[in-house]
């Protein structure tokens, strides 16, 4: 008989919790055999497992694959049922361990969804099929889950047990599990990572958290990326893998410490096994139990790291202001913290009334696109389409202040003087940036960047942002006496999602503190000033190309997001460049 013990809320074989402590104390694992998974339970109900395929996926181009659905005996389609997901397929008897664990009460009514990874079929005989599996599983992108929702779940829901009963599976991701082993692992992981709204119970067995397709880095957007509301089940022995890839069992190490640090709900086991499901199929019931425990609370968001909480506020998040635009940039805010906005292709201007609702400002911008207050209550805008630099009045009424040059974004300083960015829009004139002086003369201060986007200054306004989009790096300059900028440095390091090539790095904001914000393709990248990323912001849509801090106390963040404008309370306050310096606060600590 073995003893049982609890970790973190779960019930772990004892053999294996040795092997932990004796882990974690720097020592060499117990070296003892876990034992073989218990027997099931006489007389319990089975479920049947049916077999299908899924032909043609649109997600990963010509792939076909097998899976395998496990309906349990007490399913009635009157009740949606939860759902477990599992890459590579039916294992560790988890049509056996679930009728033992529904029947107990220790799991609720399941559905088994066991897919296989999709394989491109050869066109000829003497040529082989191409496998898809680290392709799907090992990349750290949204797709796999995009296949996960919009093929293989409808493709399930379209068949029938074969007593004719119709399988519905219910649609709330706290309803909803996803596992795997090894590169499996890592498949469900990110797949619950990108989608919190799919799946929020993940169980990783021996999982390929290592330098295969971006592995490497997901404890680090654990760490970094806002949380979510998360459970994980991570499972680990000291003899898996060791290779010029990476060494799984300190990776499987590293994203259990991220998890821990990030405050998630996490439970795991560390034995002494190698790459393979022995030690997976003993402590896949225990893991099950702990994934399903309290079931139906809801699983909660973690506060998350340090930087995370003294940025945001629990229970505020982004909330949507307006929709319905072509595509939105220039969120600005005047000295009231009222926010002014440019709907580009539709050349109009909006501003936010007294309820909160926008109302037309500029009824034809030119195609307005950046924008900033001045020091003296007008806005600054670029009008694009007219290849000029306009002030508005706040009767709406307009001037003139620079042509000649199709600028992007722009910053106006307390002193008047501003700066704005000159992508390079036809590919022939280079990326550029020009200072405006007060008395309307400008000129070029920088060349060079692949495409000048964002701008944006440090609090104290000694040093000059600027986002190259193509890239992953803002530039930051130092502005001398006369404007001019000097020692320009690749200073900000931005996270580029395994999708991209870039970060397409677009508008940039400060706070008081002199985090610099950048809206990216991954959401808003929280810098700290010494240049480092140390937030990430996921957007509700997926979108973000600028942003502003708005609201009496500027504590408000708004967020200009493809079609539709969010807002979101944050505890910190933004600055606003055109009103007096703040006075330096360590612009580039370490």
């Amino acid at each position: 008989m073995r003893h049982l013990l609890t970790l973190a809320g779960v019930v772990i074989p004892s053999v294996l919790l040795a092997q932990n402590a004796a882990a974690q104390a720097g020592a060499s694992p117990a070296k003892t055999v876990p034992p073989a998974a218990s027997a099931p339970a006489q007389g319990v109900a089975k479920g049947e497992v049916l077999q299908f395929a899924l032909e043609n996926s649109k997600v990963f181009p010509g792939t076909s694959r097998n899976f395998w659905v496990y309906i349990p005996a007490a399913y009635q389609p009157s009740k949606p049922a939860c759902l477990y997901v599992h890459q590579d397929g039916v294992a560790n008897k988890a049509p056996e361990v679930f009728d033992e664990l529904i029947a107990k009460g220790e799991m609720p009514v399941t559905i088994g969804v066991f897919v296989q990874p999709g394989r491109v079929k050869a066109v000829a005989p003497d040529t082989g099929d191409r496998v898809n599996r680290s392709f799907e599983y090992d990349s750290v992108t949204p797709d796999y889950a995009r296949f996960l929702a919009t093929e293989l779940l409808p493709a399930v829901e379209s068949k029938t047990a074969s007593d004719g009963r119709a399988i519905k599976l219910s649609s709330d991701p706290n309803d909803r599990a996803i596992g795997g082993h090894s590169s499996g692992a890592i498949a469900a992981l990110n797949a619950a990572f990108e989608r919190p709204d799919l799946f929020r119970r993940v169980f990783s067995g021996i999982g390929s958290f290592t330098d295969i397709r971006g592995g490497d880095k997901f404890s680090s957007l654990v760490r970094k990326m806002e949380p979510r509301p998360l459970r994980v089940f991570v499972q680990d022995g000291a003899q898996d893998l060791n290779n010029s890839y990476g060494d799984w069992w300190m990776a499987n190490q590293t994203l259990e410490r991220a998890l821990t640090f990030s405050e998630y709900d996490v439970a795991h086991a560390w034995g002494e096994g190698g790459h393979n499901g022995k030690e997976i199929a003993v402590v896949f019931p225990d893991a099950m139990r702990f994934l399903w425990k309290d079931w139906p609370a809801p699983i909660k968001t973690p506060a998350g790291s340090d930087a995370f909480q003294k940025l945001l506020i629990p229970g505020e998040n982004w909330v949507l202001v307006s929709e319905g635009y072509k595509f939105l940039e220039g969120p600005a805010t005047n000295a009231k913290g009222e926010l002014f906005f440019n709907d580009v292709p539709n050349s109009k201007t909006y501003r936010l009334n007294a309820e909160g609702k926008p109302e037309t400002f500029v009824e034809e911008s030119g195609k307005g696109d950046g924008q900033a207050f001045g020091p003296d209550g007008r806005l600054i805008a670029v009008a694009g389409g007219e290849n000029k630099i306009v002030a508005y009045k706040p009767d709406g009424s307009m001037e003139v202040i620079a042509d000649g040059f199709r600028g992007n974004d722009l910053v106006v300083r307390h002193d008047g003087r501003i700066y704005v960015t000159e992508p390079g829009w036809d590919g022939k004139t280079p990326s550029q940036i020009w200072l405006i002086q007060k008395d309307g003369s400008k000129k070029i201060v920088d060349k060079g960047l692949k495409f000048s986007n964002g701008i944006a200054l440090s609090p104290d306004q000694s040093l000059l942002y600027v986002a190259d989009t193509k890239s992953h790096w803002v530039y930051s300059y130092q502005i001398q006496p006369d404007g001019a900028l000097a020692h320009k440095q690749r200073f900000f390091q931005l996270y580029v999602p395994d999708s991209f090539d870039d970060s397409g790095a677009d508008g940039l904001e400060v706070d008081v503190d002199g985090r610099l914000y950048v809206a990216t393709r991954a959401g808003i990248q929280v810098c700290d000033p010494a240049g480092r990323v140390q937030c990430i912001l996921p957007m509700p849509n997926g979108k973000v190309a600028n942003m502003a801090f708005g609201g009496p106390e500027r504590d408000i963040l708004y967020a200009a997001c493809g079609d539709r404008l969010y807002k979101r309370k944050v505890r910190t306050h933004g600055v606003q460049s055109f009103q007096p310096a703040i006075a330096n606060k360590k612009n580039n600590g370490g």
